[in-house]
């Protein structure tokens, strides 16, 4: 197939005959593997496919020939990724870099305010540093032209996460004219700010290492450079340390790139991703993809595409999968909860977190089932690439449908509400499933255009079954409790659940179209539109700090201001 040199965020291709296979890379202590990413590659027009050119019946077939049939399958398959505009081009990857760099240098003016604010000694201040890794599909290279950026500020050991992180970096970026729409996430399991730098949606986390220097290329697989930090830091950080570890475990990394963005339009096209939902999350795509790879080192991208189908249509779930010279599970570390474990390679105790339920798991074992039928035989004449990409027929499916409709007064409230809601999803579907059985439940957020206030609509499949009217009052009482009693602390909308039939959907319900959208969770600090008291530090009165966000901040700062 086509290969490409790997460079840090282009491609060129080669000719399909030029053996290339990227040397096994060596981080020195106190490095990390350059980053990789990919920008649109300029194919030239891929022949038509000639009947006449395979074999006829009673000959035996030159392995020569069967070399370049799968040659020219991967490459229409790459054009094929390119026609769907899966891949960003050169001024995207370009705008996505600058960003990172002007988010590297904001990091480190905020480090060395924080050490003067601290009062550290001068020679400190002038040697104390922080940085920004990159993880998610941008640190895998596998990102999309309208996905964001999944970014880790990693600070020394006297910048803390309330205050410094929340109060004083947040004041920082919120006065740059590149940043906008930055919101505190401070109630998820990995507490983040997100925002838009330049129009591209950031999400950042914190994690503090007990360190004063924290270098460029830090090398986060290093235990040294982990040791005593605290939990939320260490799960901050598995993102950062598993794109490592799974670049540094392909045998090809550009083969790997491609893989993942085909399974990962596969799994939205088929309805079978969002982990909020009980599907395939980033990670879990990635990881099987590299598992594919490590089995197939020398293979095309379209031989890996059906070994993808074939490994996992036939796998013995809830057998955990393991990349090979990962870290691997020590006795009783399986997570005998999850009914499809994915184990992360950086770490013999972690898995990465699902919500797979019944439902959801039937649905994607049926999915790759499908996929393994349709990929068997690559090389047979009326093979098409759309069939494994056809959008998931759920009109087609689904007799009925559970409406799920979320709404606020205000716009602005509408994704903190949706946002969490969707945080707790696993939880009505597992109600649902009690009282339904199976419930397919679709990832893609529609608007109801009729609706006199922002909305959100959800419509999950079910199957004739004990749900009716009287079932769905008493699973919404369950689930808006839960809500209730969750802690939620933004501004409450409204949910209202439903029962539709098919030939009921509202006009706006296009669900059989592949769309795939999604609203992030982003509920604000709870008083973010109050006016919020500025903060001076007390060793430097004069010195104006930042606004805190509540009274308790307030307090905070001023304990060690």
């Amino acid at each position: 197939m086509a290969h490409a040199h790997r460079s840090k965020n282009s491609v060129a291709l080669i000719h399909p005959q030029q053996s290339v296979y990227p040397p096994v890379l060596n981080a020195p202590v106190g490095s990390v593997p350059r980053r990789f990413g990919v920008t649109n590659p300029s194919f030239g027009p891929v022949p038509p496919f000639d009947p006449a050119s395979l074999p006829q019946p009673g000959f035996v077939l030159n392995p020569a020939v069967l070399v370049g049939m799968e040659q020219r399958r991967s490459l229409s398959l790459l054009q094929f990724m390119s026609n769907e505009g899966l891949i960003p081009s050169p001024e995207e990857e370009l705008k996505r870099k600058n960003a990172i760099e002007k988010l590297k240098e904001i990091v480190l003016t905020w480090v060395k305010r924080v050490a003067w604010q601290r009062r550290r000694p001068k020679q400190q201040i002038s040697v104390t540093s922080a940085t920004i890794l990159t993880y998610g599909s941008y640190g895998l290279g596998v990102h999309g032209p309208e996905s964001d950026i999944d970014a880790l500020c990693v600070g020394p050991f006297f910048a803390s996460m309330a205050d410094d992180f929340f109060i004083v970096l947040r004041n920082m970026l919120e006065r740059r004219p590149e940043v906008s729409e930055i919101h505190c996430v401070k109630d998820a399991k990995v507490p983040l700010m997100r925002f838009k730098f330049d129009g591209i949606s950031i999400d950042l986390p914190y994690a503090q290492l007990r360190l004063l220097y924290v270098p460029d290329n830090l090398d986060v697989l290093n235990p040294y450079f982990l040791r005593n930090i605290d939990e939320t830091s260490w799960k901050s950080l598995s993102g950062v340390r598993a794109n490592e570890c799974i670049l540094q475990l392909v045998p090809n990394v550009e083969n790997f790139q491609s893989m993942v963005r085909c399974v990962k339009l596969w799994a939205k096209r088929r309805g079978v991703y969002g982990n909020l939902f009980g599907y395939f999350g980033g990670v879990h795509l990635a990881i099987l993809a590299a598992f594919v790879c490590q089995r197939n080192p020398h293979a095309n991208l379209n031989v890996l595409i059906s070994s993808f189908f074939k490994t996992f249509s036939g796998w013995p779930w809830p057998t955990p999968v393991a990349l090979e010279g990962g870290r691997l599970p020590t006795e009783g570390t399986r997570d005998t909860r999850a009914l499809m474990p994915i184990q992360l390679p950086c770490s013999p105790y972690e898995y990465c977190h699902s919500n797979i339920t019944k439902s959801t798991f039937y649905r994607i074992t049926t999915e790759l089932t499908l996929g393994h039928a349709l990929t068997r035989d690559l090389l047979r004449l009326d093979f098409d690439w759309n069939d494994i990409f056809e959008p998931f027929c759920y009109s087609k499916k689904y007799s009925r449908f559970i409406k799920i409709y979320l709404s606020s007064p205000n716009q602005d409230h509408l994704g903190d509400w949706v946002g969490w809601v969707k945080s707790r999803f696993w939880l009505l579907l597992a109600k649902v499933e009690e009282v339904q059985g199976l419930c397919d439940p679709n990832p893609t957020e529609f608007i109801d255009p009729d609706s006199g206030e922002p909305n959100v609509v959800f419509f999950w499949g079910v199957q004739p079954g004990r749900i009716n009217f009287s079932d769905i009052d008493v699973v919404e009482d369950f689930f808006l409790q839960n809500i209730k009693n969750s802690g939620y602390q933004g501004h409450p909308g409204k949910m209202v659940l439903s029962v539709l039939p098919t030939s009921q959907l509202p006009g706006y319900a296009q669900l059989d179209t592949g769309s795939w959208k999604r609203t992030k969770a982003c509920w604000r600090m709870s008083d973010y539109h109050q006016p919020r008291l500025p903060v001076f530090s007390q060793h430097l009165p004069l010195y104006f700090v930042g606004y805190a966000a509540t009274n308790e901040d307030v307090k905070r700062l001023n304990a060690w201001s």
